[in-house]
This record gives C-alpha cells, structure tokens and sequence, in this order.
C-alpha cells in the first residue's frame, strides 16, 4: 500500500466521511486487519474561510502548501483535499509539492462517462459552480453542466457554510436542495453532481429520479486506487 495525506477541516464534517470510505474501501479490498495507511492535516476551518471570502487564494495555497509538504515529509505520496472548492488551487498546488494531488473533478467526470451520461445539474458552493476549475474537467469528457440561477446558487452556498458544514441538518433546507434539483433535471440534467463534500449528508440516492453523483464518495474511491496502486484519473 502507497501511504497517502489528507487535507481535512474543510469541514471537519465531510472529513470524517473520507477517513471512513477510504478505510472501509482499503479493507473491502484487502480484508482482514487492513486498513488505510494515512495522514492527516486538519484546519480550522474560519482560517481558510477568512481567505477565500476576501478572494485571497494565494493565502489559502500558501496554508495549504504548507500542510502537504508536512504530509510529504511524513511519507505521503499523493495529497487528497477533502473539499471541492479547494481544488480551485489543486493544480498549482501539485506543482509546488512535487506529488500527486488526487483530483476531485476528474474523478467525478470518469464516473460521468462511465454512465454515460452528457447533461449534468452541478451543485456547490459558489466557487464551485460559478468558477472553471471543476466545469473544465467536466468538458474535458464532452460533459455539459447546468447550474441553478443565482438566487438558489446563493442559498446553496448559504446553506453549505452556515448548517451543513456545522453538521446541522434541516428538513426545510432538503425540501429546498429538492426542488432546486427538480428544476435542473427539467432543464435537461440527466444526473446530478453533488459537488460538495457536505452536500450528501443532505441529499442521498433515493431522494432523486436521476443518477446521483456524490463526489466525496468518488474522490475517497479514487484514492482507495492510488493507495493499492491502481489507476487513478489525476
């Protein structure tokens, strides 16, 4: 098993989540007492919120900088950013670290493909829907994206800082996220990406008629892979 370095605290909610996937993945394959071999770094979580409400991302890629070359240093050899809106600095930041970092988007777009699906409703903070970082990997596969208009992007970004990153959970919050997903699909999403970390504490499969792509259950996966070294889309 290749050792790998987790950059957790973005929330510390979805975090936990990864830490389970990946443990219960690595052991699904391998049985037994085995389990993941991992680090973890874990921020807090105003620190890197501060940054990017001020649209400092150079502050945010120094921190997280930083915290990766600490994983790598303890024998990390791939860095996994166990948030979507992070990967708005993943490219630059695995130039300044020289390993692998796991890439949320590109993993979520080869399950896309893999369904064969063309059309999908992206949900996300702010960043990430409105942003290229995770749409570019998307076209990269021919898949087109659909987002909500701005006053649902607006309560979804609300919504993810305020409850879901604070693991609260509210049945008229689901009601909302619901009819927000129903418009997508009736604009023509044939799946839904649920392109935050916290977003599946919320949402699950059977809430929905379409496919349901939730993205830290497939970045988790896709560092299952990296760790028993099989291919990975980076």
């Amino acid at each position: 098993m290749r050792k790998i370095g987790l950059i957790g605290g973005i929330s510390w909610v979805s975090t936990v989540d990864y830490y389970r996937f990946i443990n219960t993945g690595v052991n699904e394959r391998l049985g037994g007492l085995n389990f993941a071999e991992c680090l973890i770094y874990s921020f807090n979580y105003a620190d890197i919120k501060k940054n990017n409400d001020n649209n400092d991302w150079v502050s945010t890629l120094s921190m997280i900088t930083e915290a990766s070359l600490h994983l790598k240093k303890g024998g990390a050899k791939a860095i996994v950013l166990c948030a979507n809106t992070m990967h708005m600095i993943a490219d630059k930041l695995e130039k300044a670290i020289g390993i692998p970092v796991i890439n949320i988007a590109a993993a979520t777009a080869a399950c896309i493909t893999a369904e064969k699906l063309k059309t999908v409703g992206l949900l996300g903070t702010k960043f990430t829907m409105e942003q290229d970082f995770f749409t570019d990997k998307l076209k990269e596969h021919n898949i087109q994206h659909l987002i909500p208009n701005e006053a649902d992007r607006e309560f979804i970004h609300h919504t993810i800082f305020e409850e879901l990153g604070k693991g609260v959970i509210k049945e008229e919050t689901k009601i909302k996220y619901l009819e927000i997903i129903q418009h997508l699909i009736s604009e023509g999403a044939e799946g839904i990406v649920l392109g935050c970390t916290e977003i599946p504490l919320l949402i699950q499969p059977e809430n929905v008629r379409v496919p349901l792509f939730d993205t830290t259950l497939i970045h988790s996966q896709a560092a299952v892979k990296f760790i028993l070294n099989e291919t990975v889309n980076s």
